[in-house]
Parts: C-alpha cells; structure tokens; sequence
C-alpha cells in the first residue's frame, strides 16, 4: 500500500472545512480537481473515506466521513502537524535561531584569539549552541575532515586537497629566555629549547626557523602547551619561540626577557581559517566565518 501525500493533503482540507468547493479555494486548484484527488486516495487505498449521501431538502449532495475516513483524518493531521515542526525548525536553523557550530582550534587561537569573536556571536544568536575543540593542527585538521567539525583555525600550513585554507591573520612570536639569563646569538645552540609534540603547527614553525638560522640545540624539551612552555622558560629550563599573547602576562612581571638576535626581530606567523571543500557551510558556520572575515 502507498500513501501518496498530496493526495492525504487534499482529502484533509476537504474533511475539516466540510466542503470540496472551500478546499479547492484554499489549496488554489478547481473542484474537479479536488473531487478527483479524493476519489483516486480511495482508490490506491481500496477504502471508502467519505459516505455519500442526498439531502431530502434541497437534492443537494452530501457527505459525511466514514469510519476508516475519520481515522486517516488523525493520521494526516499528525503528518501534516510533524511537517510543520520539521518546517518550523529547518525556518529556525536558516535564522541561525537554532542549531549547534562545532569549532577546532589550535590551543594558542583557542585560548587568546577567539574570545571576542564567540562573545559576539554568542550575543547576536543566544538559542545557538556553540562548542570549541582545542587540539594542535594535525589533531585538528582531522576532526575536520571526519566531519566533527564545521569550521576550523589554526597556526600550521595544511597541504591537504580536501581542505579549503584562507589566511585569517597574523600572530606576532617573541624569542624569549629567563629574565635573569644573558644569551648572545652564539650561544644560542648551547642552551636547551623548549616546542610542542608533533603535530603541533608551533612545532614545526619553529623547527623550520632554528634550522633556517642555523641553530641545532644542545637539547629540547616537549610541553604540551604553550602556556605550560613560556612557565617552564620563566622557571630557567631553557629558550623558546612563543606568540606574544601567551608570553606577554610573564614579559609584564619581568620573568622572561624577549632577545633581540638579528633573525628573530619580526617574527610572525599566518593564522589559516579552514573548511571542508565539499562541505556547505551550515547558516551559523557561515555567520560565524562572517564574523572573523568580514
């Protein structure tokens, strides 16, 4: 058996307003049409819905529903009634009233870039859900491309086809040492640096600066975060290359000092807003992305 639903559609409007000629006028098509779309739902369902009757006033034809007729009526007004919440629901997430964004950054840009941005966007949609993934690039740049996330920023060059790159901005880095140590740019090889694990964009940004400079250090030493590297420098563990807005709070309390070697006086690097390619952007992904290029 099949329910064809333009069909249950038709025989409803004719049930609750009583009359063929008032369907016809609400769904905008003839009588004729209506009286047939009845007729044929009677057919494809071999069940009599409406019971037809004369009247002994006027000889005007009447009609009343019949058993089976009044329970297809429920039936339909709880399709038709889930069509309208599936419609009034997808209306909502076009709105971006409804729905949930799930952002990956890595744990520089999620800790000290994104603040401001979620803010606003919190404020301008309140019924949204939003939830932010912190992890380093590689870790990131797979979230994404399983689809467990919709929008993503990072600090480390993607090569990945599937994935759309577009630069968003650039983050100023500091060579930074203990407040109390004196390093000249020969010795730099001589002390221990502290980076990332691997797979962090800050990891292998760094690894490319030190050797572009010529530096093999003596030693290293893995963190986890940037925040746990520039506490572990302060405490005189070693050198490391660090975004000014992680190191910028000990820099102020004068536990670290910045150097100032010849290769080291600009340094920058590109922050990457990235997307699946064959994925469309949800409404709130792309009023999100909004908000960081506008």
């Amino acid at each position: 058996m099949h329910l064809n639903l333009h069909l249950l559609r038709v025989f409803m409007h004719v049930a609750e307003l009583g009359s063929f000629s008032r369907a016809a006028e609400r769904l905008a098509i003839t009588q004729p049409a209506v009286s047939k779309a009845v007729t044929e739902l009677e057919h494809q369902l071999d069940l009599a819905l409406l019971e037809r009757t004369r009247s002994s006033l006027r000889g005007r034809r009447q009609w009343q529903l019949t058993e089976h007729g009044q329970a297809l009526l429920e039936h339909a007004r709880g399709i038709f009634a889930l069509e309208r919440a599936a419609l009034d629901d997808l209306q909502a997430r076009l709105d971006c009233q409804r729905g949930h964004l799930h952002l990956g950054a890595s744990s520089t840009i999620a800790g000290y870039w994104l603040t401001d941005v979620m803010t606003t966007f919190c404020a301008t949609y309140p019924d949204a859900q939003l939830s932010l993934a912190s992890a380093n690039t590689e870790e990131i740049c797979q979230a994404l491309l399983d689809c467990r996330l919709d929008l993503a920023l990072v600090e480390g060059q993607v090569n990945d086809p599937r994935i759309a790159t577009r630069h968003w901005c650039d983050e100023p880095l500091k060579l930074v040492c203990p407040a109390d140590w004196q390093v000249n740019e020969d010795s730099l090889n001589q002390h221990r640096w502290l980076w990332r694990e691997p797979g962090s964009g800050t990891r292998s940004w760094m690894e490319r600066h030190l050797q572009d400079a010529g530096i093999i250090p003596k030693a290293s030493l893995e963190i986890g975060n940037n925040e746990g590297i520039a506490r572990a420098v302060a405490a005189g563990l070693g050198l490391s290359i660090l975004p000014l807005k992680v190191c910028e709070e000990l820099l102020t309390l004068g536990r670290l000092q910045v150097l100032d070697m010849s290769w080291s006086r600009n340094l920058h690097r590109p922050l990457f807003l990235l997307q699946l390619k064959q994925r469309p952007l949800s409404p709130l992904a792309a009023q999100f992305r909004q908000l960081l290029v506008p």
